[in-house]
């Protein structure tokens, strides 16, 4: 266990840790964390495992996912840097979590910010609105699986252009598959669906992750 100034924390025994604490840049909550790195692909947390810490990215990006019944792998979300993840609203996580690509992730212990969050209402009310946006995210992702697929593709790369901050390109961290897996497509149809786009004039494919978004106004007709 560690100990420092704003917060008491034990680490997960998944991964190595770095030796000092680190406060979570720009970060909402504004804690001091333990700052870990996975590899691509590696565990960061399971399914029903209890929820007892609060993550943010530093660099690399995270998915979350469940296995269906069938076998089918359904990702639930895509964390890019800066973005908090594992927020639950009962003690057990809901879905699994996995770098996608070489990460590095601060780690807070739950129970303390929630300890720290009784005492100081505006971190009670980050914590609040932290939660909401989550709420908000699992809605319009159940929302756009009912939409064409090439709704859905038009609007994960403008979902995507706009979490990076980016009107021209976007650099996707993942898969054509995990593509796939979040909007419900297979990936021959991502892929075909990228193809057509590129074809038409809506987007230019520079590399195989690196995507420039040519004519926005129609991918925002195609998501409207």
């Amino acid at each position: 266990m560690r100990t420092t100034a704003n917060v008491t924390f034990a680490m997960p025994s998944r991964s190595p840790v770095s030796a000092l604490s680190t406060r979570i840049p720009e970060g909402p909550l504004g804690l001091m964390g333990a700052s870990m790195r996975f590899g691509r692909n590696e565990e960061i947390y399971g399914e029903d495992e209890p929820a007892e810490f609060l993550y943010q990215i530093v660099t690399g990006a995270v998915r979350t996912y469940r296995m269906l019944d069938d076998g089918r792998r359904q990702i639930v979300a895509f964390y890019l840097p800066g973005d908090i993840f594992g927020v639950e609203a009962g003690e057990a996580h809901l879905a699994s979590a996995e770098a996608v690509n070489d990460s590095q992730v601060l780690v807070v212990k739950r129970a303390s910010a929630m300890a720290r969050a009784e005492l100081q209402r505006d971190l009670s009310k980050q914590l609040w609105m932290l939660a909401v946006r989550e709420l908000q995210r699992v809605q319009q992702h159940s929302l756009a699986l009912i939409k064409s697929a090439d709704e859905r593709v038009a609007g994960f790369l403008l979902e995507m252009a706009g979490r990076c901050g980016s009107s021209a390109s976007v650099d996707l961290p993942m898969s054509r598959q995990d593509i796939a897996d979040y909007l419900g497509l297979t990936i021959e149809t991502v892929s075909r669906t990228f193809t057509q786009f590129a074809q038409s004039g809506m987007i230019a494919l520079e590399t195989s992750r690196r995507v420039q978004l040519r004519n926005r106004v129609a991918l925002g007709r195609l998501n409207a």
